[in-house]
């Protein structure tokens, strides 16, 4: 029997076909442009150095050296996220230079629920094709959320995957490791009956629920990001830009003392499913609906989108970004310390006996 091999033609001198080679460039990989976003990248991570990070960006891996003296049993504290469908907003309006500051204050906020204090954050940036005026503006704005957190952006990835990701669109997510001292963990087993809650107002919706909010304004009611909405005093695109806020600033004093018992980052799920991270199994955490003023974002939607307020507490933070649990014995000097530094707050409810569930009453 004849043997039969399938091969692919191979072009000769005598041919007459081109013979240049095929190149990374061709399969749409653009190496002289991805060099040139790593020298933009360096130079603002460079303006969040501090002494404690060695080297430079460019190595394989990045060096870190952390102080510990000032803690009886340090631990690490880590935590990785996404900005998820927030991104498409950036791609509708072509402002990039916010969504960093989104996710690194979500990354610092989770670590910070839990009584730490950031070391260092680390980003990745995937794209289709490498245009380097838009990753530049996206690592702007993760400098200025580690500026805001004294917290070195000590490196990260740009991955260009051509066919992956359409023209224009790109993926950004984030990793932080904080550092506590063991004693002074905040959570659950901290937690007490009678426990006051502290509400710390959101600048928006955050990074949560914006699935549902593109499909009311821009699919339903066929909107655009450049409308102006009297309700918000801007665009309709800027307010839903507005970043993520970040509670490091107003926290980093008073998370190290016995003030507090916990914290809950108000995210994905809203009150309902990140309160109850913070609770005994015989406890519940009730709060008082109307005693913090809702912001207008969330009257629009649940208005234009004829949203049952359950849903809406379900899907949103609500105008509510963290919240503080602590010892009524505590509460006074607590509230005297937001008040001097001149940080808004709701005492929104308390801690009860119960089954581990949120109560929005």
């Amino acid at each position: 029997m004849d043997e039969k091999i399938s091969r692919l033609p191979v072009p000769t001198e005598d041919s007459g076909e081109n013979l240049a080679g095929l190149t990374y460039a061709d399969s749409g990989v653009d190496i002289d442009l991805a060099n040139q976003a790593k020298s933009r990248i360096k130079d603002l991570a460079r303006g969040t150095f501090t002494p404690q990070v060695l080297g430079d960006i460019g190595n394989f891996g990045s060096l870190f050296r952390p102080e510990f003296s000032h803690l009886q049993i340090p631990v690490m504290v880590s935590s990785v996220d996404g900005v998820g469908t927030k991104l498409k907003i950036a791609f509708m309006t072509g402002i990039h230079n916010t969504v960093g500051i989104d996710i690194v204050s979500h990354c610092v906020n989770d670590i910070l629920a839990q009584g730490a204090v950031p070391l260092f954050f680390m980003d990745y940036i995937a794209t289709g094709h490498v245009d380097p005026s838009i990753i530049a503006e996206v690592v702007e704005g993760l400098a200025e959320g580690c500026r805001e957190s004294s917290c070195p952006l000590l490196g990260g990835e740009t991955a260009e995957m051509p066919g992956f990701y359409a023209d224009g669109e790109y993926d950004l997510a984030g990793f932080i490791v904080g550092l506590a001292d063991q004693a002074k963990l905040l959570g659950a087993e901290k937690v007490q009956e009678k426990d006051v809650l502290i509400g710390l107002p959101s600048s928006g919706l955050h990074t949560n629920g914006y699935s549902l909010a593109r499909k009311l304004f821009f699919e339903l009611h066929k909107m655009s990001p450049q409308d102006h909405m009297s309700e918000f005093g801007r665009s309709l695109g800027e307010e839903l830009l507005e970043p993520h806020r970040n509670y490091l600033p107003i926290l980093r004093e008073i998370i190290q003392t016995d003030d507090l018992h916990a914290l809950a980052h108000i995210t994905g799920g809203g009150l309902q499913e990140n309160l109850d991270r913070i609770l005994a199994a015989d406890q519940d955490a009730v709060v008082e609906e109307g005693s913090w003023e809702l912001p207008p974002i969330f009257q629009v939607i649940r208005k234009m989108g004829r949203v049952d307020q359950k849903e809406m507490y379900r899907t949103f933070n609500m105008g509510i970004g963290m919240v503080l649990v602590i010892s009524p014995r505590r509460l006074d000097r607590v509230q005297e310390y937001l008040q001097n530094n001149g940080h808004s707050y709701f005492l929104i409810g308390e801690i009860e006996k119960g089954t581990q569930k949120v109560q929005i009453r």
